[in-house]
């Protein structure tokens, strides 16, 4: 789908992290000109050198910057929210501190963006397309995640509920959501071989995701190619959610 993104402007949260990087390259080279927005200048420098990408540090659950940077763009026509994290504890144990957390970064860090790019794209009148990044855990239940699977759950409804709002002012809002993929903020948990090896035995192609095939699925819901999709959610899985 190389140019099929050509003179828009691609907005990307959660930039400086394994899938929010990909994200960035694939719309790049579809011909997207893109703003990065992360918390860390330090780790959205280098995603900026290899896209030439703005970078734009900003905590997106504070909802006074997230107006501020989206207010100062000439132009938004595609957000990507891949802004989010996940801290594994046993139900019972979970303290109301980390389920502050956890709903703050994975819900209101892609609530607040898609608000503000949602905003835009109205007033420009020209439609647009939000795609969010959320988790095969959006779909099925897991031991050990209850608070991850409650704000990716949480995210593929308000995919599905903007859809339908935002549809009659022509912007498109679909969901992907990949299974395990190796990134940074997979990686200590991958690296204990019996966590490893039970998350290979649950995905019936046999291995892990990477973070271009992510990237691939986030690229298609951008683009034209997809004009007729909206409140949907890929599942890039491997057949996960399938069992």
């Amino acid at each position: 789908m190389k140019g099929d993104l050509d003179g828009r402007v691609a907005v990307v949260t959660g930039a400086g992290g394994g899938l929010g990087r990909a994200c960035a390259r694939a719309l790049r080279e579809a011909g997207a000109a893109l703003v990065l927005l992360g918390r860390s200048p330090e780790r959205l420098a280098p995603v900026a050198d290899e896209t030439g990408g703005l970078a734009r540090p900003c905590d997106v659950t504070d909802a006074s910057a997230v107006r501020d940077v989206f207010a100062a763009l000439d132009r938004v026509d595609v957000l990507v929210t891949c802004a989010g994290g996940n801290r594994p504890r046993a139900f019972l144990e979970v303290p109301a501190a980390e389920l502050d957390w956890s709903l703050a970064l994975n819900v209101r860090g892609a609530f607040l963006p898609a608000q503000a790019a949602a905003a835009r794209m109205i007033a420009e009148g020209a439609g647009g397309a939000i795609v969010h990044v959320t988790s095969q855990m959006g779909h099925v239940g897991a031991a050990g995640r209850s608070v991850y699977c409650a704000s990716k759950h949480a995210v593929e409804g308000l995919t599905r509920a903007t859809a339908v709002e935002l549809a009659p002012l022509g912007i498109r809002v679909n969901s992907v959501a990949p299974t395990f993929v190796e990134t940074p903020m997979t990686a200590s948990f991958l690296a204990e071989p019996a966590e490893r090896a039970s998350v290979l035995a649950r995905i019936p192609l046999g291995r892990l995701g990477e973070p271009e095939e992510v990237a691939a699925a986030v690229l298609f819901a951008a683009s034209p190619a997809a004009s007729l999709m909206t409140g949907a959610s890929l599942v890039v899985d491997g057949g996960w959610t399938a069992r």
